[in-house]
């Protein structure tokens, strides 16, 4: 617990940390309070004096104006922050936890079941992800759960490779030897001896996983395979480009666009701080 504070502590001293930091902190309250700060439905028309509030600028009534749908483009950006904390922390877990475990159970083992683990990981490298990610979503349908599934099965590569350059470093170390001697089981060296000291690299992958996953939804939804059931700030771009409104009504572009390159850069700001935690050597070149 004391080390979780110093971490923290040295994060938020850290200019570009302290940044990341509250910026994410903004979208994960933005995103659990979105049905109180949203002014009008995200899904429903808007009217004017009888008329339809196609493609209207910012103003008094809609202060990030209207899409060509009519819809309130600031209600759009604030219940789309959802989607990207749910995809981000999600897919980031879970591609974070089947890295590790494969790394960890690679480097411990070695031999034949090393060798068929990381050509696996060098299979997964060969994949080019979004037409990957493409296929099995037109397969599996589109949904927020089917492209966090996509980037969970593609994504723990590098994950992995790193955890595993690790496990192979640690487990010759001569507290794990003493382990073994004792009869300690390979299960309980793995997971209670070798894991709690790859878990900050780890860690530090789960904060780049958020950035990957937040980008890797926004470029799928963009390009149509998005969840049609739940707003998204890359849904939002790829109505803006299918209706036209990305020519004329930058009011529909600019505020998602600005959401997912604050969010993905806040995001990559915490890890980077948190690396410097985890090599030192990074803060004594800082």
């Amino acid at each position: 617990m004391d080390s979780l504070r110093k971490t923290f502590r040295y994060i938020v001293r850290n200019p570009l940390g302290f940044f990341g930091v509250v910026v994410l902190l903004f979208f994960i309250l933005l995103a659990i309070f979105a049905p109180l700060l949203t002014p009008y439905d995200p899904l429903d028309t808007q009217y004017v004096k009888g008329q339809l509030a196609r493609s209207q600028p910012p103003n008094r009534l809609f202060w990030f104006g209207t899409t060509h749908f009519g819809r309130d483009v600031l209600s759009q950006v604030i219940i789309g922050s959802r989607v990207a904390l749910i995809v981000g922390f999600t897919a980031a877990f879970f591609l974070t936890f089947i890295g590790t475990n494969v790394g960890l159970i690679s480097g411990y083992y070695g031999g034949k079941l090393d060798s068929l683990l990381m050509r696996l990981t060098d299979v997964s490298f060969g994949i080019p992800f979004i037409p990957f990610a493409m296929v099995l979503i037109a397969v599996l349908g589109p949904s927020i759960w089917n492209i966090i599934l996509t980037i969970s099965l593609l994504m723990w590569r590098t994950t992995a490779r790193v955890i595993r350059s690790q496990v192979l470093s640690i487990k010759e170390r001569p507290f794990i030897t003493a382990a073994r001697v004792s009869g300690a089981s390979n299960l309980r060296i793995m997971y209670v001896y070798i894991l709690p000291n790859v878990l900050p690299m780890s860690f530090l992958y789960i904060s780049l996983g958020i950035a990957w996953a937040t980008l890797t939804e926004a470029s799928l939804s963009f390009l149509g395979f998005g969840d049609p059931r739940m707003i998204s700030w890359g849904q939002m771009l790829y109505y803006a480009f299918i209706s036209g409104s990305t020519r004329h009504a930058w009011w529909n572009v600019l505020p998602p666009g600005i959401c997912i390159t604050l969010f993905v850069i806040s995001a990559y700001m915490v890890g980077q701080t948190y690396e410097q935690v985890v090599n030192p050597r990074l803060r004594a070149r800082g």
